[in-house]
């Protein structure tokens, strides 16, 4: 990889493509456009490839998703090549694959690093884009791809006092690149979401005391992570192409073998015993024992008693193990989490848990932070708090479209997108894994692969008819954003005060924000929407607006 860290001269220069954000959905999408010829450039304000694997190096991170399919299905030499140790690898495993990739790929020198978009402007008489940079850059682009991830804004609350504790913070999605050694230390940590649960126990093996401060309880499921076997690689490798084709037909992209029938279609005896097997096997397949449990609340309760009934008989204080049950959301309206010996930690002496919900952090003190109720002394807080997801990035980032609209202003009321791939007034940008499409409600790497090579043969299309300007109409936009809320009212998920639904950020809309209708009946109207040449989208020059002239 280059020295990514030596000060460089501004750039200005002129690509047909910037694409932001150097994660695995970035250095795709420069792959595919090497392919058709175009050139191109990836800006990320990191110091390498990886995206949210090359920030979230807490204790513990780890993917939910086995890295037998939470990998690339294009290559088949990368797919073959690559040897992941872990069923559920870890982040430094996920990094280095990252990294391989770009090897292989060779894809650093189209790449810019420690480089943060800071502006980008479409020019309407031009019909492209100009990109500006903190870095002085200055590149003009006919397309602009964003790649930034849907977690990858981290957010650290206002409270009171931040700035003047004496010890040591940190923030689970920016964490540091050297080891933080938390031995002998008191420390706190401040949430119970995903990298809270996968962090705390390796926290809690290292320091004195850990306090964890809980507002709201999740479900987790225990991973059951093994080292990967070579039996188990082999059966995978021996028919990657079909099994990479039956994780596009699912629902979220993962190969969970779903049971296709409800919850109550079976006796409470049976229910447990098919609940049991799938507990035992571990990871979020949990969700596939039945097939109504995010459709039915009946049969979604069967499931939450289970899980909470698990989590009351490892943790041995009963009343630990009250607060540690959830029962304000429906399970799996929440991201699940996939945890190792989650709740077993609180079994340790040095391991205590607080319930924020009477008594709320007031302030961060000199020494630790108080509460409504108790003051608490500190070496080191953890904050994991989470992000501002599928928006955060692209609305900081300061993006005018058509007559000088922002796209934060634009979704002041929560993002509207059509097929979470472009919007309205934002001609030849496209987003990948933007918010309207199933991203985070799916392996992210099914989802990546779909949407950069749709967007690779829309630029083909586009390139070969001619066509200057491709924009969502208004009335499409509207069209999906309302099917998307359709379709997720279906369903318990806006039961759940989730970052899905923005609820993790103060002021924020309350828009349910990834597509829910699953990757198989999305990927089948985005394929439907191409072959019928583009409906939903102002296409302006070219072929089209020569056939519109004519009629």
């Amino acid at each position: 990889m280059p020295d990514a860290t030596q000060p460089r001269p501004a750039i200005e220069a002129q690509y047909d493509a910037v694409i932001v954000g150097a994660g695995f959905g970035g250095m795709y999408q420069l792959h595919r456009l090497r392919g058709l010829g175009m050139t191109a450039k990836v800006v990320d304000v990191a110091k390498g490839v990886g995206g949210t694997w090359y920030w979230n190096r807490y204790p513990g991170a780890r993917c939910d998703v086995e890295s037998m399919q939470y990998s690339f299905g294009f290559s088949d030499e990368i797919q073959q090549e690559w040897k992941w140790p872990e069923l559920f690898s870890a982040q430094p495993d996920i990094l280095k694959y990252a990294n391989f990739v770009a090897d292989k790929l060779n894809l650093w020198p189209d790449m810019l690093f420690e480089t943060r978009v800071e502006g980008a402007k479409f020019d309407e008489a031009a019909n492209q884009w100009t990109v500006r940079t903190n870095r002085g850059d200055t590149f003009v682009a006919k397309f602009l791809i964003m790649a930034t991830g849907c977690l990858s804004s981290a957010r650290v609350p206002d409270f009171k006092g931040l700035s003047g504790f004496k010890g040591k913070t940190y923030h689970t999605g920016a964490w540091p690149h050297e080891p933080v050694d938390f031995t002998g230390l008191r420390v706190g940590v401040i949430g119970t979401g995903s990298s809270a649960i996968q962090s705390i126990p390796v926290i809690a093996e290292q320091a004195a005391s850990v306090t964890v401060f809980q507002r709201t309880p999740n479900f987790s499921i225990p991973s059951r992570n093994v080292p990967m076997t070579e039996a188990y690689e082999r059966q995978w490798k021996e028919k990657y192409p079909e099994m990479r084709e039956m994780a596009r037909q699912t629902r979220n992209g993962v190969i969970a073998y779903p049971n296709d029938f409800s919850a109550l279609s079976v006796s409470p005896e049976e229910r447990h015993a098919i609940y049991e097997k799938r507990w035992e096997s571990g990871g979020t397949t949990f969700m596939a024992s039945f097939n109504d449990l995010i459709f039915d609340q009946a049969s979604n309760d069967t499931a939450a008693d289970f899980v909470r009934g698990k989590i009351k008989d490892i943790v041995k204080d009963p009343a630990t193990a009250e607060l540690l049950a959830p029962t304000s959301h429906p399970i799996g309206t929440k991201r699940i989490c996939v945890d190792t010996r989650y709740f077993e930690t609180y079994n340790r002496p040095n391991v205590r848990l607080v319930d924020l919900r009477p008594a709320l952090i007031e302030e961060l003190t000199p020494t630790g932070l108080k509460t409504a109720a108790e003051e608490f002394e500190f070496d080191a807080i953890v904050f994991a708090t989470g992000f501002d997801a599928m928006t955060g990035a692209l609305t900081n980032m300061g993006v005018e479209g058509t007559g000088g609209v922002t796209l934060e202003a634009e979704w002041r009321d929560g993002p509207r997108t059509y097929l979470g791939l472009m919007a309205a007034q934002f001609p030849n940008m496209f987003m990948i894994t933007g918010p309207g499409s199933p991203s985070v409600l799916s392996n992210m790497m099914v989802s990546i692969e779909q949407d950069v090579n749709w967007i690779t043969g829309c630029m083909a299309h586009l390139r070969a008819n001619g066509v200057a300007r491709m924009e969502a109409t208004r009335e499409a936009q509207e069209a999906w954003v309302l099917h998307g809320i359709e379709v997720a009212n279906k369903t318990l998920y806006p039961k759940a005060a989730s970052w899905y639904m923005g609820a993790n950020i103060p002021g924020k809309p309350r828009v349910f924000m990834p597509y829910i209708g699953g990757i198989a009946t999305y990927r089948e109207k985005c394929a439907e929407i191409a072959a019928n040449g583009y409906t939903g989208f102002a296409l302006t020059g070219g072929i089209a607006q020569v056939a519109r002239a004519a009629e």
